[in-house]
């Protein structure tokens, strides 16, 4: 996940984000941290502990302020139902795995993160 605040100062910096941002186990803890404060972004993987990436982004999603941060979906899941679920319920893109920081920073541009052409160090 990535705090409001940190993507404001830090956009393009990916070695700011994964040393800044909550990094939480399980889909449970990640709610608990967008209860105090929901982040600009989510890196959402679809299969997780407790909870799947499906369930947690409803749950996001219904928070006040829930419809805000921009979720990018990652997943092995490449059948077009699955993404059509994943978009449907409210992420804003989807990654196929594996990725690379190029492939973020697109996806990022696309839902209007970080600039066009931004460069992830």
């Amino acid at each position: 996940m990535i705090p409001a605040s940190f993507v404001r100062s830090r956009a393009g910096s990916w070695k700011a984000w994964n040393s800044k941002s909550p990094k939480p186990r399980t889909a449970r803890r990640a709610l608990e941290i967008c209860q105090r404060q929901l982040p600009d972004a989510v890196l959402l993987d679809w299969n997780m502990p407790v909870m799947d990436g499906f369930e947690f982004m409803g749950h996001m999603r219904r928070l006040p302020g829930g419809d805000q941060p921009k979720v990018v979906f990652c997943t092995t899941e490449n059948n077009v139902a699955h993404i059509a679920q994943a978009l449907s319920g409210g992420a804003n893109e989807y990654i196929m795995k594996p990725f690379d920081k190029d492939i973020i920073a697109d996806k990022f541009a696309e839902v209007g993160l970080i600039p066009v052409g931004q460069a992830m160090v």
